[in-house]
C-alpha cells in the first residue's frame, strides 16, 4: 500500500529534508582533492547531530555509514572509507538522508572534485539532474506514476549523444536495476519508481495529495547494467563508464508539489517547467 501523508506529516518531512539539504551543502564544500570519503561522512554526521536529527542510512540493512559516497564508475551505495582519496577530476555522487520525529528525507547530488573535468562528464551530470527535474515537474495531480518515468526517460533520450572520451562510450545509459521510491515513515516504501517506461509495470498509482516520492535518476556514459561488489553494497557499471546520481524527495499537495529536500522547495527550478510549487509548510 502507498502511504498518504497529512499536511502535518509533510511538514515533518520538510524538516528532515532541510537537514538533508544542509548535509549536501556541507559535503559539497568538503569534497575537495585530498579528502577521503570518510572525511565526508564525518561532515554529514556532524550536520545531523547539530540538527538533533537521526541518520536513516547508518545501520540500514547493515550499512556502516551516514552517507553513500559513489566515485566515478560507482553508481550508488559506495561506502565511505579512509582508502578512497578524492582526486582532481573525479566526480562523486553523495546520497544522504535524515529522520526528524520518525519522518524521513532522502536526496543525492553529483559533485565535481577539483577542476578540468571532461565535457562529457559535465554533460552527464547536467542531463541526470535535468531529467530529475523533468520527472518532478510531471508529479502533478491526476497523473500516474508512469508519467514521471516517461518524463525522465524522454528527457534523457532527447539529449545529443555525449562525446566519447576516457570515461565514456558515447551514449547515456539509464540504470535499470535501481530507481526511485516512496518515502515517509520509512526511507524506502511503495511504490517503486522506474526511470524508464516498462509495459510490464503498467501505469502505476494515481498521483493524489499526500503522495511522497523520492525521484532519483541514475545515468551512465555507457551501459544501463550494473553489478554489486563483494562488500554487498557498492554498485558499479559493468563496463566501467562513469555515472551520475541526482535525487530529491517530493510531496504532492492540493496546491502542487513541494520539493522537501530543496532549500526553496524547488520553486525556482520548477518555474522553468511552468510548475508552481505549494507554499513551504514551515513558512
Amino acid at each position: 500500500m502507498v502511504q498518504i501523508k497529512t499536511p502535518e506529516q509533510i511538514a515533518k518531512m520538510r524538516e528532515a529534508g532541510l537537514v538533508v539539504a544542509a548535509i549536501h551543502a556541507a559535503t559539497r564544500e568538503a569534497a575537495v582533492p585530498g579528502a577521503t570519503t570518510r572525511d565526508l561522512d564525518m561532515v554529514a554526521r556532524k550536520v545531523i547531530a547539530d540538527a538533533g536529527a537521526k541518520s536513516n542510512f547508518l545501520g540500514y540493512g547493515g550499512f556502516p555509514a551516514t552517507i553513500c559516497t559513489s566515485v566515478n564508475e560507482v553508481v550508488v551505495h559506495g561506502i565511505p572509507d579512509d582508502k578512497t582519496v578524492l582526486k582532481d577530476g573525479d566526480i562523486i555522487s553523495i546520497d544522504a538522508g535524515a529522520i526528524v520525529d520518525g519522518w524521513h528525507g532522502d536526496a543525492a547530488y553529483t559533485a565535481f572534485v577539483g577542476t578540468g573535468h571532461a565535457p562529457e562528464l559535465v554533460e552527464l551530470s547536467r542531463v541526470t539532474e535535468e531529467s530529475m527535474w523533468a520527472g518532478i515537474a510531471a508529479m502533478k495531480l491526476g497523473n500516474r506514476l508512469v508519467d514521471i518515468s516517461k518524463a525522465i526517460e524522454t528527457y534523457i533520450k532527447r539529449q545529443p549523444r555525449p562525446s566519447t572520451g576516457e570515461h565514456s562510450l558515447g551514449k547515456f545509459g539509464i540504470i535499470e536495476d535501481y530507481g526511485g521510491h516512496g518515502i515517509g515513515s520509512e526511507m524506502h516504501m511503495d511504490p517503486h519508481l522506474l526511470n524508464y517506461v516498462s509495459r510490464k509495470r503498467g501505469k502505476g498509482i494515481k498521483l493524489v495529495p499526500g503522495v511522497c516520492l523520492a525521484i532519483e535518476p541514475m545515468v551512465s556514459l555507457g551501459t544501463a547494467q550494473t553489478e554489486v561488489l563483494a562488500d554487498d553494497w557498492t554498485v558499479i557499471t559493468t563496463d566501467g563508464t562513469w555515472s551520475s546520481h541526482w535525487e530529491h524527495s517530493i510531496a504532492l499537495t492540493e496546491a502542487g508539489p513541494i520539493v522537501l529536500t530543496s532549500p526553496d522547495c524547488g520553486k525556482a527550478k520548477l518555474a522553468e517547467y511552468g510548475v508552481t510549487t505549494a507554499p513551504d509548510p514551515l513558512g
